[in-house]
């Protein structure tokens, strides 16, 4: 896997995402590899911990836009070209993207141990709701978190519109999608979006020292009580939820207003939207 690490410390499994030239984000290989290896930790018995994590300081900045921009990749889109030189869209590219992430999200919501998000800088868009699905989220003291999908004119998806308001309840997950706010590790505590804030010195050791508690501790009554706290909370309608958010996504990304709002992105500019599609 080219841009996904997957190691083991005894009982504890670490995937890391690591495109740093790209803002840890996902392009259809990066998003293949890492539904490949959330599912291997989430199926292995032997792994009774899980952390996901980003390399260099950046968490993941969601869907590679810069992959998406340029009609992504003929490889990775193959079956999707039905004889043209690039996809009619950018949505069937981003579904593609999805259907891997979103498959990973699943993976992780049904896993029965502990998955723990790792957030050590940026987490936006896609990797925002990517470290909302998991069961624990510690942030480093530099540690962002974004919305982010109303800057370039897109609906959410990753599980942030399912997960958000009960996160934090209705209001407060409308504030985020309308307003947008980046928050840093202590505003995100103080919502309810993290469970602990580490120095940014040693956090990975620090997270990992969780891990291996948690590894140790009994993980077959983890893995229940997650079960029935997930069936309490509708996470067994997630995955219906997740098909809503990958078709509404990819059918606004091939309206107008994703087109002006990813150029106004690249030239670094305010986008001008009509609100029309």
């Amino acid at each position: 896997m080219t841009n996904i690490r997957v190691e083991r410390s005894g009982a504890v499994g670490v995937v890391t995402i690591d495109r740093r030239e790209r803002f840890n984000s996902l392009d259809v290989e990066t998003a293949r590899d890492l539904r490949k290896a959330g599912l291997a930790l989430a199926r292995d018995e032997g792994v009774r911990c899980a952390v996901l994590t980003g390399a260099g300081g950046v968490f993941c900045s969601g869907a590679d836009l810069k992959y998406i921009r340029a009609g992504g990749d003929a490889d990775d889109l193959g079956y999707l070209q039905q004889g043209r030189a690039t996809p009619a869209g950018y949505g069937e590219i981003f579904k593609q993207i999805l259907e891997y992430l979103h498959s990973t999200i699943s993976e992780i919501r049904r896993a029965p141990k502990p998955f723990i998000a790792a957030v050590d800088g940026m987490a936006a868009a896609g990797g925002f709701g990517l470290a909302m699905s998991c069961d624990l989220v510690f942030a480093s003291e530099r540690a962002r978190f974004e919305w982010a999908y109303s800057k370039t004119g897109l609906t959410g998806a990753e599980s942030s519109t399912f997960l958000l308001p009960r996160l934090l309840g209705f209001r407060q997950a409308l504030g985020l999608l309308f307003l947008n706010p980046r928050l840093d590790a202590e505003a995100a505590l103080d919502l309810g979006l993290v469970n602990r804030v580490l120095p940014e010195e040693g956090f990975l050791d620090a997270v990992m020292e969780t891990a291996e508690e948690l590894a140790a501790g009994p993980t077959r009554a983890y893995g229940v009580a997650k079960g029935l706290m997930n069936r309490a909370a509708g996470i067994d309608r997630l995955d219906h939820h997740l098909d809503h958010e990958l078709e509404e996504l990819a059918r606004i990304a091939d309206g107008s207003d994703f087109a002006e709002g990813m150029e106004a992105f690249f030239d670094k500019r305010a986008a001008q939207f009509t609100g029309k599609g």
